[in-house]
């Protein structure tokens, strides 16, 4: 069974994601910190990592940078999942080290297919 990491500190959003994905038969840790979210990662690796990119103490861009820059995290799919919607938003997020984004609102019907789309279907 696939583990997913979640870094996301809206409480409504992290139990809509974790739900989601316990549903679908996923293992699901979490994080509501970004610096909490790097230590788990880098210590535990979990198959993928849903990451929101506004979070209270470190924001999303740097998690990334540090989750990327050790060997543990080099090839762990980082799906950013967040309300940035700006022009170029995606880009620069893809850029930097994101495997995949999906915008919030999510979509409760299509965000596992949007999700297993980047990490394969298997869950096994």
């Amino acid at each position: 069974m696939k583990t997913a990491l979640i870094i996301e500190d809206n409480d409504n959003n992290l139990e809509l994601i974790r739900f989601i994905l316990l549903q679908a038969g996923y293992r699901v840790r979490f994080a509501v910190t970004g610096l909490e979210g790097v230590q788990q990662a880098l210590t535990i690796p979990p198959d993928f990592i849903v990451l929101d990119i506004q979070l209270p103490d470190i924001n999303g861009l740097e998690v990334l940078k540090r989750i990327r820059a050790n060997p543990v995290g080099e090839t762990v799919p980082i799906i950013a999942m967040t309300s940035y919607a700006m022009s170029g938003d995606k880009e620069r997020l893809l850029a930097a080290g994101c495997t995949s984004y999906i915008e919030k609102p999510i979509d409760p019907m299509t965000v596992i297919a949007q999700i297993q789309a980047v990490i394969g279907k298997d869950i096994g």
